[in-house]
């Protein structure tokens, strides 16, 4: 399914930048903002969900010294 956007005049013009060194086309590295874009959101929306749930006491912290200790490994 195609999508389209409207950038920003200056926003268009950047992926020209890596377009000149590489040879690569522009909607490539347009293509790979937004799958990293996509990539970071989900990650910052994730880890707010398991920070949330370890205030709220449903999961729990574990330092790297108690996994060393738990897994024998020393302290």
């Amino acid at each position: 399914m195609a999508t389209i956007i409207e950038l920003s005049p200056e926003d268009d013009q950047r992926p020209n930048a890596p377009v000149e060194f590489t040879g690569r086309n522009k909607e490539f590295y347009i293509r790979e903002l937004v799958e990293r874009g996509l990539d970071d959101i989900e990650d910052y929306y994730r880890g707010n969900e398991i920070l949330k749930r370890v205030e709220e006491g449903e999961m729990r912290v574990y330092s790297s010294a108690d996994v060393r200790a738990n897994l024998g490994l020393g302290g």
